[in-house]
């Protein structure tokens, strides 16, 4: 198993600060794994709402809670909505820090409760699938072949770890149908299962791309207010990234609409048909798929502040604007062998006023493109890589 360190930590920094954290992400991404560093599932204080046995015991959720002590990890809550309100009440008689760890499938009711009953009683922190730096952490360091696997399998644990390409292809595909026939009633979101498949696997051709919902909705023969309903769910569920257009005050016509991601790789590629890594390396949709995982791996690696990506309707584009304290930084994906300057790279720059703009790659050096431009291999990223 790869270790999470870093998430680890952060975890318990908040329980030592917050009354309670919530961990959120979609299933399979190694939420309950991570609880369980903090507290055995054979606790008493460990409820996993999934598992009848431990569901009971919580029928009387007041009086059970009331007489434990210490931490209290409460596994898949959004599967008891009524709990939230009892939480607010426990957490504010104590002002103890790290009295509940919960954790929940990303959705629309666990945020919603989460914000409206616990507001300013606990941390969220998001659990996604294994990042760049965890996997090269796990072999001692960046690798070509752990970071290839990374891209083709995608970052859930069992489709990481799985033996073969074929048996993570197998694992992805039961979750893709899982999440659309078991997760999504469960949240509360009433889409017929085959329209919900149907939608996800031509959100795949739109990786990468600026969103309407007039084509998807034409082609499915339903409304555009659906189609948005649909991608928002994907969204909200932390399948999909919309990726927010920035705009200034430039005098030029901006993009308004957002780009569309997948958030991992492997889910893409099993909505792409691709099993393999030469199949991946051939497909026409190879550049696109290269650009969102690393675009994924940016974001999770420099947390910035907040995040958007540029574009004019005269054809100059940023893939990524990244605010961070008071920098402005830009960000272009290429998978190309040498990159080079780009008269959209040069007016962003001028426009945008950015501080630095890293140029990131697939190659094995870094190096200076132009003043203030920058090209760099994607084992740069890592915090301790050599500059």
């Amino acid at each position: 198993m790869i270790k999470r360190a870093l998430l680890e930590i952060a975890v318990r920094k908040a329980l030592n600060r917050s009354r309670g954290v919530v961990l959120s992400g979609p299933r399979q991404s190694g939420k309950s794994t991570l609880a369980q560093k903090f507290l055995s599932r054979e606790s008493i204080n460990y409820f996993d709402l999934e598992y009848p046995p431990h569901a009971q015991r919580l029928e009387q959720a007041a009086h059970t809670l009331e007489h434990l002590s210490g931490l209290i990890v409460i596994d898949e809550v959004q599967l008891k909505p009524d709990l939230f309100a009892l939480l607010r009440v426990l957490m504010d008689r104590s002002n103890a820090p790290g009295q509940f760890l919960l954790l929940g499938s990303a959705s629309p009711a666990l945020l919603r409760q989460a914000g409206e009953s616990l507001l300013g009683r606990v941390e969220t922190i998001e659990v996604d699938g294994f990042d760049l730096q965890e996997v090269s952490a796990n072999v001692g360091g960046y690798s070509d072949d752990a970071t290839l696997k990374l891209w083709l399998r995608g970052g859930f644990p069992r489709s990481y770890l799985a033996a073969s390409d074929g048996d993570s292809m197998v694992w992805r595909t039961q979750a893709i149908t899982n999440h659309v026939r078991v997760d999504m009633p469960q949240f509360g979101v009433n889409i017929a299962a085959p329209a919900m498949l149907r939608f996800w696997t031509m959100l795949a051709h739109y990786h990468g791309q600026i969103w309407s919902a007039a084509p998807p909705a034409q082609s499915m023969g339903v409304s555009e207010p659906t189609i948005r309903r649909y991608l928002d769910t994907l969204t909200q569920t932390l399948m999909i990234r919309q990726l927010q257009p920035w705009h200034e005050n430039l005098g030029k016509r901006q993009v308004k609409a957002p780009k569309i991601y997948f958030r991992d790789s492997g889910l893409l590629h099993t909505l792409m048909g691709v099993q393999t890594l030469p199949a991946l390396l051939t497909h026409p949709s190879c550049g696109a798929s290269w650009e969102g995982f690393a675009l994924e791996q940016v974001l999770r690696i420099a947390q910035p502040d907040q995040a958007y990506f540029w574009a004019t309707h005269q054809g100059a584009e940023l893939d990524l604007l990244l605010f961070k304290g008071s920098q402005r930084i830009g960000v272009e994906f290429k998978r190309a062998d040498a990159p080079r300057v780009t008269p959209s790279m040069r007016i962003a720059i001028d426009n945008l006023k950015l501080d630095a703009l890293y140029v990131v790659y697939p190659g094995l050096h870094r190096y200076t493109l132009a003043p203030g431009i920058e090209a760099v291999p994607l084992w740069a990223l890592l915090p301790d890589s050599a500059s």
